[in-house]
């Protein structure tokens, strides 16, 4: 069947903004998310900084359903109502079994699950709240957004480390093509900032200890770089057939055209330093979109500040594209907003699309000194105007998700 795919709706909640007006505001302007941990948990931790989001729920739900939410079902119910009033849908008549969900965490409630087995020990038993297990398990920001819609026809979750936000605004998109759904509300989300998920990351030396420096500690490119800066949030799209769209006059962003999947096999946490499968994931995702390497102008990166994963995702690019990956603006928008783990492709979707549609490259922050084999054209300190058309056709921008365990995900957008 293979349906046009397209973008009516957008939502987010990051360490940025509250929306996804805010929210590419500051990323434009540069403007970097990540701020001190102030909190007395924090004071003792190897890594005391954060994406922390820059508008709390408590401002914008009220109390009886947040203590009922984990706090990642919170920041993607919180974007996910943003992106269906944003796609028109608020008081219109949906088909219900015609309308799915697919929301990914890659941790799911820790906090919930941290949190109940200190009251476990403290209070015992008793004190364990009988709202923990639809709290923390993994399924529950899905749950809650399909609930929130009326999701009939499938409500989805997949895992897959860093690579989840992508990964379910791919299988959005099969969900449509393939007939399943004319509707899916679909991204990422986390809320990770935790003592015990912080000191594992620090301790297995992925993130950056640059403490007495928060603002200038997620550097990509830089040859300075020492690892990711943890970030919460998340970023939700509203996918739609184009025919579903163009029936009830739906204002339309851009086309999500493609999907390229891989995995590395290689480690559970290094990704295989050949580039082979993030090469093949790319490959994959632009003949997905029945696009030409030409058509290509635009990547916001994976690029987690990290001294191998960075260059090794440009060895990727050219080794995929050849001398096309010469032409390609590309962003690594994890320098304002930290690592959303999970969250992170469903932001940098919303992220990518808005470029398509603005035709504008956010730009990449604190290079200092930038990598010798960062040799490709890095948008830095300022955004970069991109072009509407090539010779080949209308733009299409992608955006790269990778996760431990060596999950490639590449998402192919194009500018309609």
């Amino acid at each position: 069947m293979n349906k046009t795919v397209v973008v009516t709706g957008l939502g987010a909640t990051t360490p940025l903004g509250g929306d996804v007006a805010s929210t590419w505001e500051s990323l434009l302007a540069g403007d970097s998310g990540i701020v001190p941990l102030t909190d007395d948990w924090a004071a003792e931790l190897p890594v005391r900084m954060a994406g922390k989001v820059r508008v709390e729920p408590s401002e914008v739900m009220k109390p009886v359903e947040r203590r009922r939410l984990d706090r990642s079902a919170q920041f993607a119910l919180i974007a996910a109502r943003e992106a269906w009033k944003d796609a028109g849908l608020e008081g219109t008549e949906v088909d219900h079994e015609r309308l799915g969900a697919v929301v990914g965490s890659g941790i799911g409630g820790v906090t919930t699950l941290l949190d109940n087995y200190d009251l476990l020990l403290s209070k015992g038993a008793r004190g364990v709240s009988p709202r923990a297990v639809p709290m923390l398990m993994p399924n529950s920001p899905a749950a809650y957004v399909g609930l929130e819609f009326g999701a009939r026809a499938g409500v989805h979750t997949p895992v897959s480390a860093c690579a989840t936000g992508s990964e379910a605004i791919g299988y959005a998109m099969n969900m449509i093509r393939s007939g399943r759904a004319d509707v899916v509300v679909c991204g990422g989300t986390e809320a990770a900032i935790h003592p015990l998920p912080i000191s594992a990351f620090a301790n297995m030396m992925a993130m950056s200890k640059n403490n007495e420096d928060p603002k200038h500690a997620s550097r990509p490119y830089d040859k300075g770089r020492d690892g990711f800066v943890l970030g919460e949030g998340a970023g939700i799209l509203v996918l739609e057939s184009a025919e579903h769209a163009a029936a009830r006059g739906a204002r339309v962003y851009a086309e999500i055209a493609g999907v390229g999947m891989s995995a590395d096999s290689h480690d559970i946490a290094q990704p295989d330093p050949t580039g082979e499968g993030i090469a093949a994931a790319i490959r994959k995702a632009v003949e997905d979109a029945g696009a030409e390497p030409g058509q290509i102008v635009h990547l916001n990166a994976h690029a987690t500040s990290t001294p191998l994963g960075d260059t090794g995702e440009l060895r990727a690019l050219r080794m995929a594209l050849g001398a096309d990956a010469e032409h390609i603006a590309i962003s690594a928008t994890k320098s304002m907003t930290g690592h959303l783990l999970g969250g992170a492709g469903g932001i940098e979707t919303v992220f990518t699309v808005k470029a398509v549609h603005d035709l504008v490259a956010p730009p990449t922050i604190n290079i200092v000194e930038l990598d010798e084999e960062a040799d490709l054209d890095i948008v830095r300190d300022e955004p970069r105007k991109l072009p509407a058309e090539t010779e080949a056709g209308p733009i299409v921008a992608l955006n790269n998700s990778f996760g431990f365990g060596g999950h490639n995900v590449v998402l192919a957008v194009r500018r309609v």
